[in-house]
Order: C-alpha cells, then sequence, then structure tokens
C-alpha cells in the first residue's frame, strides 16, 4: 500500500485509508479527503513539501507528514 506522498505528479489516486490520531485525521477529513474519493496530485514542491493536490474540485496543499497518513490505491 503506498502514501500519498509517494504518488508522482499528474496522477490521480483513491483514498483507501488514512491513519493518523484524533485531531490531524479530523483536519484531514475536514479538508475533504475521506475514504473512496479521488485525489489528482497536481505539483510536489523540489524538496518534496507540500504536495498540491485537487480534491472534490478544490485544490489542497498537503504537508508531507500530513500525506504520509493518506494511504491511495
Amino acid at each position: 500500500m503506498k502514501t500519498l506522498r509517494e504518488v508522482p505528479c499528474n496522477q490521480t489516486v483513491k483514498v483507501v485509508k488514512l491513519t493518523g490520531e484524533g485531531p490531524v485525521k479530523r483536519r484531514i477529513m475536514d479538508m475533504g479527503i475521506t475514504k473512496g474519493v479521488e485525489v489528482f496530485v497536481r505539483k510536489v514542491a523540489p524538496l518534496g513539501d507540500p504536495v498540491e493536490i485537487t480534491v472534490r474540485g478544490y485544490e489542497l496543499s498537503v504537508r508531507k507528514a500530513d500525506a504520509e497518513m493518506i494511504q491511495v490505491e
């Protein structure tokens, strides 16, 4: 199983599972990143932080640490 952080640019993946605890997991879910939703990886910054994604029609920047908590397929 790979994480959102490992996905190359210009790829669409589906969220399988969110790891992480309490407030962090809640914040990720509040951003619209939930199980079963499709995420398009737009850009990854040169040092890998942040990752720019499109989810549910809007653009987000996700920190590397948060992207590692999002398992995708």
